[in-house]
């Protein structure tokens, strides 16, 4: 099979195709012939070396690329039973220290790293959301709302800050979505109740709407304390790429870091299936062409994912 890794770190070029042998799952995995597998800015800190750098894994001869993964079971290990030879699968993996990972033609997960894939949606779309919809859910756990309160999403039209701004309306939340002024419909479609363009004064101009200032905010956009001294006193305030202001004003400050949870996984999914979240893709691209996906990623811009289709 062909696999995507990256064995010296850099730019969209470090990454490379290779050619292996086909693995074989072990005891409570499971083979997955992907159908599609989304490329994230997670890539971005393999390829440049970053997760070595800040600690969260070992210096390895070689890394593989891929978080999300959609496709179906090829084969099953010893004591899996929730799955099935052919089954259609939607699922992310976190660890880093694998060789090969989802962005190849076959790929082996444990088996509490996937959920059945609801029916009647695209795999390739399904490839989309698994890691920025748990990212988004988990976040708004963390902030412990209740219906009727205010958040506030800052980089509202990325991958996890629409799904943020989607799910919190599910929740009963009241939305402030902060993103670039030609997002503004998309996000008021997708529920936001109020909108600030980021070329305003994010901090003036949220605490002139909301007097007092927002119950909770998840900070997507990495604005730090440009976006949480929006929060009242007393309220809550998620960061998303480890940046969260030391605290003040008895303001909770919450660093969260992403995890695999398979049973919300499952329950995004039928979300989806349901039309409440969205499924974006943005661009497709075979496998051999994964270079120039990192690349498009590395641009910006981007409405939805990048879906490698091996």
């Amino acid at each position: 099979m062909r696999a995507a890794v990256v064995r010296e770190f850099g730019g969209p070029d470090a990454v490379q195709i290779i050619e292996v042998s086909t693995p074989e799952p072990g005891v409570g995995e499971v083979l997955v012939k992907v159908a599609g597998a989304s490329v994230n800015f997670a890539d971005v800190m393999v390829r440049e070396g970053m997760n070595v750098e800040y600690g969260a894994t070992g210096a390895r001869e070689q890394f593989g690329l891929g978080a999300d993964v959609s496709g179906t079971v090829s084969a099953i290990g010893e004591g899996v039973t929730k799955f099935r030879v052919g089954d259609a699968v939607v699922g992310t993996q976190e660890r880093l220290d694998r060789a090969f990972s989802t962005q190849a033609e076959y790929v082996v997960l444990e088996a509490w790293e996937l959920a059945p894939a609801p029916h009647g949606v695209d795999l390739i779309e399904l490839a989309t959301f698994g890691m920025n919809a748990t990212t988004a859910d988990e976040a708004l756990d963390a902030l412990n709302l209740g219906a009727g309160d205010w958040l506030l999403v800052s980089g509202a039209a990325g991958g996890v800050g629409l799904l943020a701004v989607e799910l919190a309306k599910l929740r009963g939340l009241r939305v402030v979505a902060q993103a670039g002024a030609s997002d503004e419909e998309l996000l008021r479609d997708a529920g936001a109740e109020l909108f600030v363009s980021r070329d305003e004064d994010l901090v003036p101009t949220v605490r002139q709407l909301i007097p007092g200032g927002v119950d909770g905010a998840i900070d997507a956009a990495n604005l730090a304390a440009g976006a949480a001294d929006a929060v009242r006193h007393g309220g809550s305030f998620v960061s998303l790429l480890n940046s969260a202001p030391m605290p003040r004003r008895q303001v909770r400050m919450i660093n969260h870091a992403w995890y695999t949870d398979t049973e919300r996984l499952a329950k995004l999914a039928s979300y989806a299936a349901a039309g409440l979240i969205s499924l974006r893709v943005a661009k497709t691209y075979p496998l051999d062409q994964i270079v120039e996906a990192h690349k498009a990623l590395a641009g910006g811009g981007l409405r939805g994912r990048i879906v490698i289709v091996p």
